[in-house]
């Protein structure tokens, strides 16, 4: 009995497309990434991609889709005994975890959810654990808001990086403050991951300031159903 030759290559599937296209952002950046180009990295015909993805952004879409579902998400399941702050925290160390891991996606996923399955778990998540600890729909929609403007923007870039290793791009006579400025690359991490936790704190810190008053209000004022 005669048996079909199995092919050389795994068949094209969604999943294969995706991981070319993520080696390629994380590699070369968003730029990088084409049908002809992943085609010729998957060994398969350009037209072949279109019966997956209908274009290129529906790719990018589901790479930075990809990066979401890393996103611990744990912390806000009804059954977890954290407080809001305590799971907000967490999770926010956890997404910016994922973002400085694929830094090049991070535009795509600064633009928001969208219809991406993986990020619109992650916004629902939030808002629910928000209004289950007690915060007004509206202002559960802001602080979803505010996390995702401070964590992607601080997945963006370096500050750390921004300055250069020559102590002479430093003169004191034009920078007085910045003797030290030539060692910050060599510290990125150290400096990066505390700016970010020292962020991190003052934005918690200021919004349990208003907790107790925006949970009275909820109690009190008109009922608000603002959603994400």
């Amino acid at each position: 009995m005669c048996r079909m030759a199995r092919p050389r290559k795994p068949l094209l599937s969604r999943e294969r497309i995706v991981g070319a296209a993520s080696a390629l952002v994380d590699a070369e950046g968003l730029d990088a990434v084409s049908t002809r180009r992943l085609a010729a990295e998957l060994g398969v015909s350009g037209p072949s991609l279109y019966n997956h993805f209908r274009n290129k952004d529906e790719i990018l879409d589901a790479v930075a889709d990809a990066v979401s579902a890393k996103v611990d998400l744990s912390m806000f399941d009804a059954s977890d005994s954290r407080d809001w702050r305590t799971a907000l925290h967490d999770w926010a160390v956890s997404y910016r975890a994922a973002l400085t891991e694929h830094p090049h996606v991070v535009p795509v996923l600064a633009r928001g959810p969208g219809r991406r399955p993986a990020a619109l778990r992650v916004a629902d998540a939030v808002f629910g654990a928000m209004v289950r600890a007690g915060w007004p729909p509206a202002q559960a929609t802001r602080i979803g808001a505010l996390m995702r403007y401070f964590i992607t923007g601080s997945a963006l870039g370096s500050f750390a990086r921004g300055f250069v290793d020559d102590e002479s791009a430093y003169d004191p006579c034009d920078y007085p403050h910045l003797g030290q400025a030539h060692l910050l690359a060599e510290r990125r991490e150290e400096i990066d991951e505390g700016a970010f936790e020292t962020g991190l704190r003052a934005l918690l810190d200021g919004l349990a300031a208003q907790y107790e008053t925006a949970v009275r209000a909820s109690r009190t004022g008109p009922s608000r159903t603002d959603g994400p």
